[in-house]
């Protein structure tokens, strides 16, 4: 289906929007230790994750478009209406969650997007199984490796630290709580805002605009960065005080800690081209630094209620994204 100059950039025009969205729904991820720990006020802390959103593009490589332009479903079915069935899917997710303030992966809602879309077009043939399989590891092991990470920077803080007084430690930390919440969002910004560069790859592949190779186009790249930064800007309150306060509640040395740890995990991640989830990797680390302290300082409950929205949020996405594609097949013919 070849779109018209109107409707593709239309179409680009929400890819764009779930970026926004996306950047407004994640940036409790960036921010909500720096917020939480009041080393930050809340409208000074968005500027500061989305300056390191929006610079991203400058640090890491291509990996994750590339992996999610074409390493989902089979670049060769995609075309117009499966991409929108899959943005109306991740933008339909990420709403809902950021009404109820859930923290949820806009990830994950747009990867489950594209294959409910792609299934509902071709079948599970459409399916590219190694970038799938990768995936959905990660929502595994995303959060358990940012868990692991905080921990045992929990025990080097302690170590190191041995010798300040409470108020020492508070007084460092603060400040150097500014630098992991800055590679926490040059992580976030790397990592997120590469899936919609793959989405409007793919698209512009479809139309066969991208000269017959598949490629990300700087102009692609420069407003995806800059749309996430934006959403950033604009904050998702609710989700904020979800993460900031109601796991557990955080020092400046734990809020380093836990920003650090997922840190580190979505640079490892970006590098290798697998699209995790911001928001799985803070949550298993503001859990770590929280049950380093003693396992009741976590609120399992509330935990828990995050991690079920992680396992619905695939099928849910990939549900609204195929009856998105038969209702638009149908009224297009």
């Amino acid at each position: 289906m070849t779109l018209s100059l109107t409707a593709l950039v239309a179409l680009i025009g929400v890819a764009l929007l779930f970026d926004f969205l996306n950047g407004l729904h994640d940036a409790a991820n960036s921010i909500a230790t720096v917020v939480s720990t009041r080393v930050l006020k809340p409208h000074h802390a968005v500027l500061w994750a989305a300056f390191f959103n929006f610079i991203a593009f400058a640090v890491f490589g291509l990996h994750v478009a590339q992996t999610v332009g074409k390493g989902i479903v089979d670049a060769n079915i995609i075309d117009a209406q499966v991409i929108f069935g899959a943005l109306i899917g991740a933008i339909t997710w990420n709403i809902i969650t950021w009404q109820f303030g859930i923290p949820s992966s806009s990830s994950h809602a747009l990867i489950g997007g594209l294959l409910g879309a792609g299934i509902s077009k071709a079948g599970f043939d459409a399916v590219v199984w190694v970038g799938v399989t990768k995936t959905v590891a990660a929502i595994f092991l995303s959060p358990a490796i940012g868990l692991m990470l905080a921990l045992l920077l929990v025990l080097a803080v302690a170590w190191t630290s041995l010798k300040l007084t409470p108020m020492g430690v508070d007084k460092r930390f603060r400040k150097l709580q500014l630098v992991s919440a800055a590679l926490y969002s040059l992580g976030h910004g790397g990592n997120d805002a590469q899936k919609t560069m793959g989405i409007i790859a793919v698209l512009l592949y479809s139309q066969g605009m991208l000269g017959g190779e598949f490629h990300v186009p700087f102009w692609v790249v420069i407003s995806c960065q800059a749309a996430m930064a934006l959403g950033t800007m604009s904050g998702g309150w609710k989700i904020v005080h979800t993460m900031g306060s109601k796991i557990t509640r955080l020092t400046p040395a734990q809020g380093f800690c836990a920003e650090t740890g997922g840190a580190i995990t979505l640079f490892m991640a970006t590098m290798g081209g697998i699209p995790v989830s911001s928001t799985h990797t803070i949550t298993g680390a503001i859990v770590g630094v929280g049950s380093a302290r003693r396992l009741s300082a976590v609120r399992w409950n509330i935990a828990s209620r995050i991690v079920f929205a992680w396992f619905v949020t695939l099928p849910a996405a990939g549900l609204v994204s195929a009856l998105t594609y038969e209702a638009t097949v149908l009224l297009t013919g």
